[in-house]
């Protein structure tokens, strides 16, 4: 037989729950509509010419390719920067960090730039990279991508390793295993999914940004691969033409937003089913 209490504790569980499920048909709404709408305006140029040509003049045919190798290379080079130095410092905080001032001290700052705006980034990569040498390249673009990277690499690795059980390091230490093999063959192989899960996750933060960008590497109208100029990139470019009066280049911009959304879902799709395994 219902009494108060339970009555009262099975209403409040209905009205959470049905407020918890509106909040989430509310967002994916909103997630459906975003994606919708990009692929309906970016559907107009969604062809094989957009991969395959250049951005082109006002008024010309053309696709997104040099924009679209920039962006995957300076996004490589700035992984490949940042992962190594991400995992490096996580692996210091979470196997070497535990007493003294230095791992709190470092994981504050690591949440402060964690979520530093972007555009930040960018002035402090202008400011004692691209004013130095005196021109927008793809370098700075990339160094800049790798500083937005390593705050996210950092803390998944320190999340990951923490979560290792001590029990397996404590097996390994009994056998006489040095503490840098014991991190390298034990550590590092039970955290392998959180740590690529957590390096796929910082590609997809730095797949759209756009300010870093700005101040960087600026943008390149051809198709280049000199690291050392300006370099074409998608996020510029979206930008540059979405803002312009152009018809052509505004159903072009529609069409890398698109590309950037799908992209970036895709990835989040596969962190997420990586790090269920």
């Amino acid at each position: 037989m219902d009494n108060p209490i339970y009555r009262q504790r099975r209403v409040v569980n209905k009205v959470m729950l049905t407020l918890s499920l509106a909040a989430l048909t509310f967002g994916l709404f909103w997630l459906f509509w975003i994606i919708a709408t990009l692929v309906i305006k970016g559907g107009a140029a969604m062809s094989l010419t957009l991969f395959t040509e250049i951005t082109p003049p006002p008024g010309q045919a053309g696709g997104l390719l040099n924009a679209i190798l920039g962006s995957v290379v300076m996004a490589g080079v700035g992984t490949l920067i940042g992962t190594p130095v991400g995992i490096l410092a996580g692996t210091y905080l979470a196997e070497y960090g535990h007493r003294g001032w230095l791992a709190p001290a470092t994981r504050f700052l690591n949440d402060v730039l964690l979520s530093a705006p972007s555009i930040v980034i960018g002035l402090f990569i202008y400011a004692v990279y691209v004013v130095q040498v005196g021109h927008y390249s793809g370098w700075a673009g990339a160094l800049a991508l790798s500083i937005l990277v390593i705050p996210v690499v950092v803390r998944t690795t320190d999340n990951m390793l923490l979560l290792v059980p001590n029990s397996l390091r404590e097996a390994s230490a009994a056998l006489g295993c040095p503490k840098w093999r014991m991190i390298v063959m034990v550590c590092y192989r039970a955290a392998r999914t959180g740590i690529i899960t957590g390096v796929l996750l910082a590609v997809a933060r730095i797949s759209g940004e756009t300010a870093p960008l700005l101040f960087t590497a600026l943008s390149n109208q051809f198709l280049s691969f000199n690291m050392n100029g300006p370099m074409a990139n998608l996020p510029v470019v979206i930008f540059q033409y979405a803002a312009s009066p152009f018809s052509d280049w505004n159903t072009l911009a529609w069409a890398g937003a698109a590309l950037i959304t799908l992209l970036v879902l895709g990835i989040n799709i596969l962190a997420r089913s990586l790090f269920r395994k």
